[in-house]
């Protein structure tokens, strides 16, 4: 079965032209002229990989792939006319999974293309094969034992940080808001002078990271949440 891949993106003939380039490799292409239209989209057909452009009308890249994250977590790929590094951090920060600059080489977006699908595949098959196995880099997690290994070494969590370290592992690429930790592993309301899962995160990352000033496993995506 071909992948779908949707391209977002207000020029028409950017559009047009990347479709053919993917049509030419034997994918599926939709189309969508702003990010609403893609969001709307998102929720009625099944997505492999987007193509997301930054500068949009109504809203831009940005803000779109915030919102996409919520819910969704197939590889997204942003397109921009802007090379700058600072530009680049923040559309990856924003939780996409790549990042090209227009003009764009043909053959480098393909590329681009087709390892995002490849990765993501070999980690949702990874994912599927023992679902109470959660293997994230060098960490384990086990979710019928609630035991939790980097390497061979055993960490020990408190039943709270272990619920955040699943939760987050089990949602691999997709960036939580600390509400929505919150109520899920609290089942209450969340307020917004709680910073109950900030201190949570903290002891969980000083347990698992080497270097908690340059976590490899739990990221933080400033003004969003947190994600593995």
């Amino acid at each position: 079965m071909s992948e779908r891949i949707l391209i977002v993106d207000d020029d028409e003939k950017i559009r047009n032209l990347i479709s053919i380039y993917l049509k030419n490799e034997g994918y599926i292409t939709l189309e969508a002229g702003d990010a609403l239209e893609a969001l709307k989209m998102l929720g009625e057909d099944d997505i492999d990989l987007i193509m997301l452009d930054i500068m949009m009308p109504n809203m831009d890249g940005i803000e779109a792939c915030m919102k996409i994250r919520e819910e969704k977590n197939m590889p997204i790929i942003m397109l921009s006319a802007k090379s700058e590094e600072l530009d680049k951090i923040y559309g990856l920060s924003s939780g996409a999974d790549d990042y090209i600059t227009k003009p764009f080489n043909p053959m480098e977006l393909i590329a681009r293309v087709k390892s995002q699908l490849r990765r993501y595949k070999k980690y949702n098959k990874e994912a599927s094969t023992d679902n109470n196995i959660i293997e994230v880099g060098d960490l384990t997690i086990n979710t019928d034992t609630r035991q939790v290994y980097t390497g061979s070494s055993e960490v020990r969590l408190t039943p709270k940080e272990f619920d955040i370290l699943e939760l987050l592992a089990r949602n691999k690429g997709i960036v939580l808001s600390v509400s929505k930790i919150y109520e899920a592993v609290w089942k209450d309301d969340f307020l917004k002078s709680d910073n109950n899962v900030m201190v949570h995160i903290t002891k969980i990352r000083e347990k698992i990271e080497s270097d908690t000033k340059n976590p490899i496993y739990i990221k933080t995506v400033w003004g969003v949440g947190y994600k593995i």
